[in-house]
């Protein structure tokens, strides 16, 4: 029983609502408590108060009112004997009956089943069980019997309907489930698993840490690589109103670094870093890399400006770049949802003159998408995440536990890096597709569909880089789209999950978000950041 559970049940004795994850027995309040997934309840009273002599009965009978409830499992005890310094038959694990309705529940109940209750609460078959033991042993097999349930959450009322039955289906519960030919589904990272995007914030990061092991010269060399000479998009003007090319801002931002690498104490000089970042410099550094960034993306696209962005690791060991990917991460988190503007400072025009760029801040994690992760693992159905970024960055975030989404890290795909005595170096994986757009449908194909001989069951993702790999795969059962209004290709696979909305078995799903909160919506539809109001598509 989850405290959000949409009933209001009442006996002359007993009071349940979803008003408040509280229950009444006997005029006393008994509190739900939900942990690793098990709900169970516990009595809010003075450990020196003495209970009615009538509660024992109206305990079995509410017991049996769990047991009648359409939920997975329920471990159930009583703190007011625990914290008599006894113990109430330490927890029982019900098995809930299959499609019985609460409101059948009457308050004479039939004397046998209570009395079968009665001797699963008085016999101690769960002597000394813990909460956090019951997943890996008793869940299992009540999972295999009735299939696991998804948290509900704030998934969409249909997506977490169509995600059960999924489960269903496709999970070790279901009568045709080959463990030797074990489903899997595929997630993206970057604003579908997390709110926001890693890479990006890691860029920033690293730029308002200046955590970089590049001499000016590598510097220099790296913001030049591949990017062709001359003006960008008409939208990256400077504030002149004159176009911007490639030349005049990395000759600024040479002179920039130079003159941070030759200050900065743990470049090549000797000054402290919050000292540093009142310069002039350091902030014209700052606006006119991150500028530089989105300038090359929006003018010469993802197959220059992706691989671009992380051959700043250039000099790092993977550990090094996994110890600055956390360092990111725990640091996003913690930062509001906020859009910030940069400007390069007046009195430090150079060459490009005065340019602006914004980035938004902060990451939020995704609790629909662990859990449906967990879901899926636990239902024997393997998890991948194929992602645009680093592949060592995205798995920082994807495996480490503190993080939630305990993702194996031989199952985390993303973009490679060539190494050279144990560092990156400025030079794409030779033979490693661009894990963007068909790239990634590539890469499934290379890594996953060759080996295993189907493709994934279900695919979750949020723009144009995930396009094909939603589509391109006929085993492919659902494709969920994170809803971010977008236009474009992924705009117009949104539409067509719109829809899609009455049908009974679709093909596409769409789930909302809030921008700004970075939390899920229980509905397709989404609030765009600066907007109060839904909106299905863009």
């Amino acid at each position: 029983m989850r405290p959000d559970s949409q009933f209001d049940l009442q006996l002359d004795f007993l009071t349940i609502s979803s008003a408040a994850p509280r229950v009444w027995i006997d005029d006393r309040p008994w509190q739900f408590i939900l942990s690793g997934g098990i709900a169970s309840i516990a009595e809010n009273r003075h450990p020196g108060r003495r209970r009615h002599a009538s509660c024992e009965r109206r305990i079995e009978l509410f017991l049996y009112l769990l047991y009648t409830f359409p939920i997975r499992n329920m471990l159930v005890y009583s703190a007011a004997q625990a914290a008599d310094k006894k113990t109430y038959g330490t927890g029982t694990i019900f098995q809930p009956a299959q499609g019985v309705s609460m409101k059948s529940v009457k308050k004479t109940e039939d004397n046998t089943m209570l009395q079968k209750r009665r001797t699963l609460l008085t016999g101690g078959l769960v002597a000394g069980l813990a909460a956090t033991a019951l997943p890996s042993e008793l869940l299992a097999k009540d999972s295999k019997a009735a299939g696991l349930a998804l948290d509900r959450a704030k998934w969409g009322t249909r997506n977490h309907q169509q995600l059960q039955a999924l489960l269903a289906r496709n999970g070790n519960s279901s009568a045709g489930y080959n463990p030797k030919r074990r489903p899997y589904a595929v997630f993206d990272w970057d604003n579908t698993s997390i709110m926001n995007d890693t890479e990006e914030a890691l860029l920033m990061y690293q730029i308002n840490t200046l955590s970089f092991k590049l001499s000016p010269q590598e510097m220099g060399a790296i913001i030049r690589q591949n990017v062709p000479a001359g003006p960008f998009a008409a939208d990256f003007k400077n504030a002149a109103g004159k176009a911007v090319d490639l030349e005049a801002i990395c000759s600024d931002i040479d002179d920039d670094y130079q003159y941070l690498y030759d200050n900065y104490e743990k470049l090549n000089g000797s000054r402290k870093l919050e000292e540093i970042r009142e310069t002039a410099q350091f902030q014209d550094f700052r606006a006119k890399l991150y500028y530089l960034y989105e300038a090359v993306n929006e003018t010469y696209g993802v197959n220059v400006g992706y691989p671009w962005v992380i051959y700043f690791f250039t000099n790092m060991s993977v550990a090094e770049v996994q110890q600055l990917a956390e360092a990111s991460n725990d640091h996003n988190l913690g930062l509001g949802l906020v859009k910030t503007k940069y400007t390069s400072p007046a009195a430090q025009p150079g060459q490009a003159g005065i340019v602006s760029v914004t980035h938004f801040h902060g990451i939020r994690l995704c609790t629909e998408i662990a859990t449906l992760m967990d879901a899926l693992q636990q239902s024997g159905i393997d998890v991948y995440v194929s992602s645009a970024s680093l592949e060592d960055v995205v798995a920082v975030f994807a495996t480490t536990p503190k993080y939630g989404y305990n993702v194996k890290r031989e199952h985390v795909l993303g973009l490679r890096l060539e190494t050279a005595n144990g560092v990156f170096v400025n030079r794409y994986k030779a033979g490693w597709p661009l894990n963007w757009g068909p790239g990634k449908t590539e890469v499934i194909k290379k890594e996953l569909v060759a080996a295993k001989g189907y493709g994934p069951v279900f695919v979750a993702g949020d723009s144009d880089g995930d396009y094909d790999m939603l589509r391109d795969f006929a085993d492919t059962q659902l494709g969920m789209i994170v809803n971010r209004m977008k236009k474009g290709k992924i705009g117009d696979l949104s539409k067509l999950a719109a829809d899609q909305i009455p049908a009974k078995s679709p093909r596409f799903l769409l789930q909302g978000r809030n921008e700004l909160t970075g939390n899920w919506m229980p509905s397709e539809a989404s609030i765009k950041y600066g907007k109060t109001g839904e909106t299905l598509l863009g």
